[in-house]
């Protein structure tokens, strides 16, 4: 196993339907990785499977910064180093947002009151939402949810950061300050895999941008590579449709 994060053989299926054909791959710790290509193509359903989110076939193989990614303790200690941020932002609506970037931090990691109010208080200041501290979530615009979901994820000091689409739920004028957030993230050296369908995103801040479509990896290289001169037809295809939209 080569990567801080390293994937083997990673096989899904839903019934007789295979969502992923045998994926390798290899992301090394700090590395800032965007996972682009057509709806249906297994972005999310790779990703979901690094937490294992999803399941997948026994033949198949991760590993997290040497943690083997299996049912039982080390599903546990992998959840702990990697921090998840979804298309809708899965806060609690009865907590504050200060408290539900409190809560994790507490309860796994067994903080104290004031040490866990205090890395709240650092991370919506770092998210840029301060002053929303203490409001409940249906008070805030998706755009501030969503920052308040990256900062609870971060609260966690997760060694590995996975988006799932961040940016899809939310409208176009809100986009910008998650991406903005993200890029400030990108900068701090935390390992980032993020499937996306921001083009701009990806080609700004990846390290590397991989191309997925039918459940495989079909091209993977530094995003100028990508997306000034994608070599697989496919990409090609997918490329011209989305940049030239």
């Amino acid at each position: 196993m080569d990567g801080f994060v390293s994937i083997r053989n990673l096989q899904k299926f839903y019934g007789e339907f295979r969502a992923l054909k045998g994926i390798n791959l290899d992301i090394a710790e700090g590395e800032v990785i965007c996972i682009v290509g057509p709806s249906g193509s297994g972005k999310s359903t790779l990703i979901r499977c690094i937490n294992r989110l999803e399941s997948f076939e026994d033949t198949s193989e991760i590993v997290v910064d040497g943690i083997p990614v299996m049912p039982g303790k080390s599903l546990a200690k992998v959840r702990a180093e990697v921090g998840m941020v979804f298309q809708s932002f899965n806060l609690f609506p009865h907590l504050t947002v200060r408290r539900n970037v409190m809560l994790a931090p507490s309860r796994v990691r067994g903080l104290s009151t004031t040490e866990a109010t205090d890395r709240a208080n650092f991370l919506l200041e770092r998210v840029g939402i301060s002053e929303q501290a203490d409001k409940y979530p249906e008070h805030l615009s998706g755009g501030q949810q969503q920052r308040v979901a990256i900062a609870r994820a971060l609260a966690m000091e997760p060694r590995v950061m996975l988006f799932d689409e961040p940016t899809s739920a939310l409208d176009p004028e809100m986009v910008g300050e998650v991406l903005d957030v993200m890029k400030d993230l990108a900068g701090t050296g935390v390992t980032m895999i993020v499937v996306t369908h921001e083009m701009g995103f990806a080609r700004q801040v990846a390290d590397r941008v991989i191309f997925m479509d039918g459940g495989e990896v079909i091209e993977t290289g530094k995003p100028d590579e990508i997306f000034s001169n994608p070599k697989e037809p496919r990409t090609q295809n997918f490329l011209s449709a989305v940049l030239n939209h």
